[in-house]
């Protein structure tokens, strides 16, 4: 593996903006210092005078529709843009086709990310009203948590069971993301704006939201 030194960053780290130099030794960050020599001929040396080097980011949440809809975006494709806008890590939703509500669909997406993911990687493990048995197989060590979905979902991704949902908070130790959405006022108010506006309701929603949305932004 190649060493790499960055010279004469402006390098952000820990709220603060420091110019100086990074070693780095077999993918690891062996030394930040205000001036660091070339110690070997094979070091690839990076001018950074003028630039920022800022620490990875991590996204917690993406899609990137591997498996199922693929002609839209792969793990290889977005983790690819990922990376080049500063992303290092990325936790991808459960919620693919077939979503991850298995352990075996688990695994086949830690495969896919395993050959073609430019980036560290996780992936959340899906809950439904019927897979507590799968749930409490997850290893905790291995995925970035149990993503729920309280709310409207895709698929069978509706988690609205309560003796369900007491069963999983209270068993499993797996850290719990949670879409809250409360399922009677979404289907309340999808009946209502059908009523209103007809088969359009959804660009005619979509375009007011939009423009509310441009407005608060113009106030800001």
């Amino acid at each position: 593996m190649s060493t790499i030194l960055i010279k004469n960053a402006n390098i952000v780290n820990e709220g603060k903006i420091t110019k100086g130099d990074v070693l780095i030794e077999k993918d690891y960050i062996a030394e930040i210092d205000d001036s660091i020599s070339v110690k070997s001929s094979n070091t690839i040396v990076i001018e950074a005078d003028g630039c920022y080097l800022l620490p990875g980011l991590i996204d917690d949440q993406v899609h990137f529709r591997e498996p199922g809809l693929t002609h839209k975006a792969t793990i290889e494709t977005e983790s690819k843009a990922a990376v080049a806008g500063g992303i290092t890590s990325f936790i991808e939703m459960p919620n693919t086709i077939p979503q991850a509500t298995t352990i075996a669909k688990l695994e086949e997406k830690f495969n896919l990310a395993k050959k073609t993911s430019w980036a560290n990687y996780s992936f959340m493990f899906g809950g439904t009203n019927d897979n507590l048995d799968e749930i409490l197989k997850v290893d905790e060590t291995k995925v970035a948590g149990l993503k729920l979905f309280l709310g409207s979902s895709s698929g069978d991704m509706l988690v609205d069971d309560p003796k369900v949902l007491e069963e999983i908070f209270s068993k499993t130790n797996l850290l719990i993301s949670v879409h809250c959405e409360d399922e009677t006022i979404i289907s309340e108010n999808l009946l209502k704006y059908k009523a209103k506006y007809g088969d359009d309701w959804e660009n005619i929603m979509y375009a007011t939201a939009t423009k509310q949305a441009m407005g608060e932004e113009e106030q800001h």
